[in-house]
């Protein structure tokens, strides 16, 4: 009996899933619609992943210092501006902005290089123990 109970839960729950592709393309068009409309998980893209994002790099234009700010703000699609006022709040209000700063600067490889900063001094340090 307790058997019997706990299937008729599960095709209960079962009935109310929906195709995924419905909720992100409409009747085919290839338009987004729906509640993940311009979502970065679109049909065919797990987890966020799209291969025409470009990937996080410090680029040659747009610096000021390191260029952390403008690979940040390229990133994510967004004005250099606001991320770096972001990051000057973060200086203020608790000093988080500066070692947030230098850990992109450490971490985010320049334009041009597959390698970051901390990467390239972690492989010359490993070589030297050889």
């Amino acid at each position: 009996m307790r058997g019997r109970g706990l299937r008729r839960q599960a095709e209960a729950m079962n009935t109310t899933t929906e195709n995924p592709e419905d909720l992100t393309t409409e009747s085919g068009s290839g338009t987004e619609s729906g509640p993940r409309a311009g979502s970065p998980f679109g049909p065919g893209s797990p987890f966020g992943y799209r291969p025409e994002h470009a990937a996080l790099r410090r680029p040659f234009q747009d610096r000021m210092l390191a260029g952390v700010a403008a690979g940040v703000a390229h990133y994510f699609g967004v004005d250099v501006t606001i991320v770096r006022i972001a990051f000057v709040i973060l200086t203020l209000i608790g000093g988080a902005g500066i070692p947030l700063y230098l850990a992109g600067l450490l971490l985010i490889p320049e334009e041009g290089s597959d390698q970051s900063i901390a990467g390239s001094l972690i492989e010359s340090l490993q070589s030297r123990s050889r």
